[in-house]
């Protein structure tokens, strides 16, 4: 199940990993829609806690996760700050330092914003972590109909950016036992531009076979099979409107609660 490609690696197997690509892009989405419509704590909490308390049915790596993620809440922290000096100073002052104000409305609008932050990056990056990109290429040929070529180029271009990173390594050290990446920073400029024409040979040349080999494979040709087909079960229906219950939760408590504070109107 690990990919070392992957964000956050999947150790185990779940019903919501088995789930097929497209129900994980659409549960990503009606979550994040949650949080978006309104600017409010109780909405896009409720959408972060179902994220959070759902982290072990997707079978990633919980200690990676936190330890990969760790710049959503500082990003959304940042976010929060900005809010609270340049948001509109009404309600109670709580903070009066010189320039520094910051009033009760203020502070309860970066509140809003941090979770709201954390409601709608969470969900996408958790789910699209456990999508598997064959899956996903099948998902988006088979049922959106969408050009096989383009889809599997793209495919093939996605795994083979670590490919890409590891040549570039290994080309600099390959430099420097020869004598030709260090010195001046003129000559460093020299041997970077040199590393980069080498490794674009190398891509164009790489990029050559593939395309033969798609060639060889049909792609792109009417009547071609598959030998992995990508379907939908019961689990993906369940997992959908596990999802819409969650958005009209989030909807209906802020209604309840009187916070509901739409973008729009």
């Amino acid at each position: 199940m690990e990919d070392p490609g992957q964000l956050i690696p999947v150790v185990r197997s779940t019903a919501l990993v088995r789930c097929n690509p497209l129900t994980k892009i659409t549960m990503a989405l009606i979550l994040m829609i949650g949080a978006l419509l309104s600017i409010d704590v109780v909405s896009a909490g409720v959408v972060l806690a179902f994220s959070l308390l759902g982290l072990p049915a997707t079978g990633l790596d919980l200690a990676a996760t936190i330890r990969r993620l760790w710049f959503l809440p500082a990003g959304a922290l940042l976010a929060a700050w900005g809010t609270a000096i340049l948001a509109e100073k009404t309600g109670e002052v709580v903070i009066d330092f010189g320039p520094l104000l910051m009033t009760s409305d203020s502070l309860a609008a970066a509140a809003a914003i941090f979770v709201r932050v954390l409601a709608l990056a969470i969900p996408l990056i958790v789910l699209v972590s456990t999508i598997d990109p064959r899956d996903l290429a099948d998902a988006l040929i088979q049922h959106l109909r969408l050009p096989e070529v383009v889809v599997i180029s793209v495919l093939a271009a996605s795994r083979l950016l670590g490919l890409l990173v590891s040549e570039w390594q290994v080309l600099a050290m390959a430099r420097r036992a020869r004598g030709v990446a260090g010195g001046s920073l003129v000559r460093r400029t020299r041997s970077l531009f040199g590393a980069v024409f080498v490794l674009l040979v190398v891509s164009i040349r790489r990029a050559t076979t593939l395309a033969m080999a798609m060639e060889g494979r049909a792609f792109g040709r009417p009547g071609r099979t598959w030998r992995r087909r990508s379907s939908f079960a019961v689990r993906d229906v369940a997992a959908v409107v596990h999802s819409l219950v969650v958005c009209g939760t989030a909807i209906g408590a802020a209604h309840v609660l009187g916070v509901w504070n739409p973008i729009i109107g």
